[in-house]
């Protein structure tokens, strides 16, 4: 049974674009996933609604309150739950900041800079990627940066996914009754 096709439209919305997001059985978030994937692990026994909004989705033989905050039925083993590595989520990471002059930019005026350069040893990863205008990537060039005289605003690590989920609200739909398991005041 499909709950939506992709094309339905819910509170102005389509299903795709609303936000839900997803607990493990421990009350931990785990993810944000789209409304139509939240409403088939509910039917299906999954998960079930912690936080819902006041509006409710009726088919002929069940109506149900649109969850805004879920929760899994069981508990799943997540060993290490970290973000992946990814061009937009290091935008994300550094909120479309430039990390050397500070100035916020639309994303293609943006780049990723290796902090220490690659052909100096320095590796794609969390730790070494900050988020650079063209400009100043363009300055620092193939420099470290005591050689450039340029360091990032906030040495680069990987965020949490706590992190992740709160600086990603800002991009996606995202409900007040996610603050008391996002701890976000």
């Amino acid at each position: 049974m499909s709950v939506f096709e992709d094309g339905d439209v819910v509170l102005g919305k389509s299903v795709v674009e609303i936000s839900v997001l997803v607990l493990n059985a421990s009350y931990e978030a785990i993810n944000v996933c789209t409304l139509k994937r939240a409403m088939k692990m509910i039917v299906k026994g999954v998960a079930r609604t912690e936080e819902a909004t006041e509006w409710e989705i009726h088919s002929p033989t069940i109506s149900l309150k649109i969850p805004s905050v879920i929760r899994l039925v069981n508990y799943v083993h997540i060993p290490h739950c970290v973000v992946k590595f990814s061009r937009k989520n290091v935008f994300i990471r550094d909120q479309y900041i430039c990390q050397y002059c500070e100035k916020l930019f639309h994303l293609p005026m943006l780049t990723i800079d290796h902090v220490v350069p690659r052909s100096r040893g320095g590796e794609t990863v969390w730790d070494n990627v900050a988020t650079a205008c063209k400009k100043c990537n363009t300055k620092k060039g193939n420099r470290t940066p005591r050689e450039a005289r340029m360091f990032p605003k906030r040495s680069p690590k990987a965020p949490s996914i706590l992190t992740y989920l709160y600086l990603n609200r800002h991009f996606r739909t995202y409900d007040s009754s996610w603050t008391k398991y996002l701890y976000i005041i």
